[in-house]
């Protein structure tokens, strides 16, 4: 910024532009939070004005940098933003804010607004996705920059409130940020020490700053938030820090220029009111009418950042085309990424097994796939969450992500499975990695929130969840899920995959890297499973359907068919081969996934289900609640209503019934009736 007056006043006016853009949005829609915006206000004009990356043209342009309001209840603050600075957003679409089909709605939601790089609204998501963004950076620039051509060497910033700092996620997310030295990262924090309630001292005392050193971060105060020049000098320290992210600690003033709301949780949540509108304006030296007031100086402070970025972004393109010729193997394969493409005959590497192969369970046939795809894909990343022996979630060969490897492959979690799950986020966000997380299936509660927001955003996360079901065992009810593979199907958009065998994991695999519209959870045994002699012929086929025939009786029709996912599949199989040696003829169905199955059109249901065939009983080691639809009527469902007990898995059988010789009682039975 110049030292004249006129552009000082400048800021000045840009700044109450955005301050008050909010403010007539809260208004006129009569619900959202106008104190964050009212306080972050001059904090967000020095950011977009005089550091932050971004094209408005292109707002998908990969080495922009990525700004994220993990306090996604400021929304009308982001949205103010992104008017002025010239992306597609008009005035109109201001005046909708939280209205049905508007591009303005009550949170930031990826992809439904130009410019908005993540969901946020649940308090500490963002700040953790982010986290998982600057990781990105750190992959790409390790993969692709080199001596004259970085690519990839943007930085992620962060707005983040008391509130997003309370919660557990964030904690988990900075400790692994600090410990990944990754000073690209540049959070602030929005101190205006107000919650809900009441007054942050209420239920939050502790020192943030002392905490965020104690992570290993590079850490600032700034005492006043509308102080452009101390907040000037606090971003260009924490960019001159090497080997550090940053935390600047800023105190704010939630409702900023309030008579009555200012610095109070009145202002939080709820318009301000018409009297309090004026008096505020009144008070700020702003115009009352008309609302949505947008002064030229306005658009000119932050059109002159936009296209500054639109610049860059065009050089962004020289040096690509450049990097095309010196490097033309890196960019074949970044151009293969952008696209969003796979590597030519991928697929090859996934090989099936035949049924003499001998028993394996299926994480330990994930770990097989993933050893054999890695050499294949280089935008596959990922590990576990402290359980990478179990998970199998390791790349041989690979280096392994660290402060020193940026470029590792295979990635240390810690004992951090929510932020593992944001983390994936972040990293999916690029477009141009393909991050997968392993846990127990009892810990995907842990990450819920974070799989939930994947699902909403359309990404392609992988989801590795083993020890499946009670047959883990010895460790008892605490690790054994059993309704967890309900819960996950009850998420719109999660793709959950139970395979039957290596075979079945095998495919699985492919079907989740070949989706690019959602994420897809693997659910995985942790003892051996025998290989099923029809799957090396069918799975194929029949897992990207959801569904599909494994068995039926020779040359007579069906009188009952047994469906079954997961282990349950070779239970499944065997009762089959016991009643046919009985003369009771029956079809196995493997159905591996609700979702990809419920998405097949009506006759290949048919073929697969027959309406004519009622008698079905369905076997899955978890809840029954949902497996009614599959078996009608005139069906049962065999699974495990209660919590798990301690005990070797084949004692675990006979106690919740469970058994080749439960499932031909209960088939037997249900041909009688």
């Amino acid at each position: 910024m110049a030292d004249s007056q006129t552009a000082t006043e400048r800021d000045r006016i840009a700044i109450n532009a955005i301050r008050f853009l909010a403010v007539d949005m809260v208004e006129q829609a009569n619900s959202g939070h106008p104190g964050a915006p009212m306080g972050q206000a001059a904090m967000a004009y020095m950011l977009w004005s005089r550091f932050l990356r971004f094209d408005p043209q292109r707002p998908d342009w990969p080495n922009r940098d990525r700004f994220v309001l993990s306090c996604g209840h400021a929304s009308a603050l982001l949205y103010a933003l992104l008017h002025l600075s010239g992306y597609e957003l008009s005035l109109d679409d201001l005046r909708d804010f939280r209205q049905l089909g508007s591009m303005t709605p009550g949170h930031p939601e990826h992809g439904e607004t130009p410019g908005v790089e993540t969901t946020t609204g649940p308090l500490g998501q963002g700040l953790s996705t982010a986290v998982g963004m600057a990781i990105a950076q750190r992959l790409l620039a390790a993969r692709f920059n080199r001596d004259g051509y970085p690519l990839f060497d943007h930085r992620t910033w962060v707005f983040a409130s008391d509130g997003d700092l309370m919660e557990g996620i964030a904690s988990e997310a900075s400790s692994l940020a600090g410990h990944l030295a990754l000073d690209r990262l540049v959070v602030f924090y929005d101190d205006n020490a107000i919650s809900i309630d009441g007054p942050t001292s209420l239920s939050f005392s502790e020192d943030v700053p002392k905490r965020y050193e104690a992570y290993g971060w590079h850490v600032q105060q700034v005492d006043d938030g509308n102080d452009l020049e101390a907040l000037t000098a606090a971003a260009r320290a924490a960019l001159a820090d090497e080997g550090r992210p940053s935390l600047i600690a800023v105190r704010t003033h939630i409702g900023f220029g309030s008579p009555a709301k200012q610095d109070t949780s009145a202002a939080h949540g709820s318009p301000l009111g018409a009297d309090e509108v004026t008096a505020t304006k009144r008070n700020l030296g702003w115009p009352e009418e008309p609302t949505f007031h947008v002064p030229g100086e306005a658009r000119a402070a932050l059109g002159e950042a936009a296209a500054k970025g639109a610049r860059r972004a065009t050089e962004w393109d020289t040096l690509l085309e450049s990097y095309r010729v010196d490097h033309p193997e890196l960019a074949t394969e970044l151009d293969r990424r952008l696209a969003l493409g796979l590597p030519r005959d991928w697929q090859r590497a996934i090989t099936l097994l035949p049924p003499d192969a001998g028993p394996i369970a299926t994480r330990q046939a994930s770990g097989r796939v993933i050893e054999a795809i890695a050499p294949t894909l280089p935008e596959l990343v990922g590990g576990s969450a402290d359980l990478t022996p179990s998970n199998n979630t390791y790349q041989q060969g690979e280096a392994d992500f660290s402060a020193a490897e940026p470029g590792g492959k295979n990635f240390f979690f810690g004992v951090r499975e929510h932020a593992m799950g944001a983390l994936l986020n972040g990293m999916a966000l690029s477009g141009l990695l393909r991050p997968y997380g392993g846990t127990f299936l009892i810990f995907s509660d842990y990450m819920r929130p974070a799989i939930r927001l994947a699902a909403l955003m359309e990404l392609p996360v992988i989801y590795v969840f083993t020890h499946d079901s009670i047959f883990l065992g010895e460790d008892g009810p605490t690790h054994q899920p059993v309704s967890q593979l309900l819960s996950l199907r009850a998420i719109p958009n999660l793709t959950v995959i139970r395979p039957g065998d290596a075979n079945e994991t095998a495919i699985a695999w492919q079907v989740a890297l070949e989706r690019r519209d959602g994420p897809t959870a693997l659910a995985l045994s942790r003892q051996k499973l025998p290989v099923l002699a029809a799957t090396a012929n069918r799975a194929g086929e029949g897992v990207q359907r959801g569904g599909y025939v494994l068995a039926d009786p020779d040359e007579v029709a069906p009188r009952a068919i047994l469906i079954a996912s997961g282990s349950e599949l070779s239970l499944a199989m065997a009762a089959h081969r016991q009643l046919a040696e009985e003369g009771l003829p029956t079809r196995v169905v493997s159905l591996p996934s609700w979702e990809l199955f419920d998405g097949q059109g009506p006759a290949y249901r048919n073929r697969v289900l027959p309406a004519k065939i009622g008698k079905r009983i369905a076997i899955e080691a978890g809840v029954p609640l949902g497996w009614e639809r599959y078996v009608g009527r005139k069906g049962s469902v065999m699974g495990v209503d209660r919590f798990g007990a301690s005990a070797p898995a084949a004692e675990l059988a006979e106690e919740y019934l469970l058994t080749v010789e439960e499932v031909v009682r209960r088939t037997r039975q249900l041909m009688e009736d």
